[in-house]
């Protein structure tokens, strides 16, 4: 009997580790996500307090809205600044420090001190330096250039925004990197060595092979990150100017909370979820494919 109970309770204690994770889980994503779906179809047009459930009106507004489709297309265009970006240097900065050079512990450091700096706090100076009279324009003075119009010129501001950003996860990604490339077994570059590669070489036929899952995690985290890029824009631009920087999530965040549009946002919200798992898939076909024997 005694036996019994013990391995009953023994079969049991899985479960209740993984209680805690299910129920955070169930609370903040499984619930949440199902009202999202639920609050989607509902209007709040005309009766915040009633709403007209079962309708397809906020899909349709949305389709017909040039600000969503405006917001649509900057959230892309900063994924194209940044991703690609994210993938490559942090790559590059990885494998040089990497080698065996004096001072790298300091490089390291220096490099991911960005990353344990706030959001805001990052957000706000960058904002000062691209001040008309901040830093920035004070050294484009000195060396007798035009000022620029970092956050006050739609054809700019979407990219000094994209710069906080790849300044503030470059040292992160690139620990990434690092992690990974320690597992590099050395015996695969002397080899290569033997086999006359150079450096160049030497990283694309070793390094670059043994680093695809890795890739393939900083490109899903870095596209899902910029798709869901916030902060930086509240703070620095509040989607203007002339809504050029106006991203998804920002205007689900106007429509949810500045009109108390529920209905809509929700409605954003699902649109967002959709275009995630999109670029989610595409970074499987293209990274891991035979992973998941695609």
């Amino acid at each position: 009997m005694k036996q019994n109970y013990i391995q009953n309770t023994l079969k049991r204690t899985p479960y209740l580790f993984l209680l805690p994770a299910a129920l955070l889980l169930l609370l903040f994503f499984f619930i949440p996500f199902f009202q999202t779906m639920i609050y989607s179809f509902q209007d709040y047009s005309t009766d915040i307090y009633n709403p007209v459930f079962g309708t397809l009106s906020n899909y349709k507004e949305l389709y017909h809205s040039p600000v969503f489709i405006k917001s649509l297309f900057n959230t892309f265009w900063f994924l194209a600044l940044t991703t690609p970006f994210l993938v490559v240097f942090p790559l590059f900065l990885a494998i040089l420090i990497n080698q065996k050079i004096r001072g790298k512990t300091l490089y390291k450091l220096i490099i991911y001190l960005p990353v344990v700096v706030s959001i805001v706090v990052v957000a706000i100076a960058f904002k000062w330096l691209y001040a008309p009279k901040g830093l920035l324009n004070y050294f484009l003075e000195i060396i007798h250039l035009p000022a620029i119009d970092w956050l006050s010129s739609p054809k700019v501001a979407m990219v000094s925004v994209a710069l906080v950003t790849i300044f503030k996860g470059v040292g992160y990604y690139m620990m990434i990197y690092l992690a990974s490339l320690m597992s590099v077994p050395r015996e695969l570059y002397e080899a290569a060595e033997i086999d006359g590669a150079s450096e160049f070489q030497k990283h694309m036929t070793v390094t670059i092979p043994h680093l695809m899952p890795t890739i393939a995690l900083v490109s899903t985290i870095s596209a899902i990150s910029a798709l869901k890029v916030f902060v930086e824009i509240y703070i620095m631009t509040k989607g203007g100017p002339l809504d050029s920087t106006k991203t998804i999530v920002y205007y689900i965040y106007e429509r949810a909370f500045e009109n108390l549009d529920i209905g809509l946002a929700s409605a954003a919200c699902v649109v967002l979820l959709v275009v995630v798992m999109i670029f989610s898939i595409i970074n499987i076909f293209c990274f891991e494919r035979k992973k998941y024997g695609l």
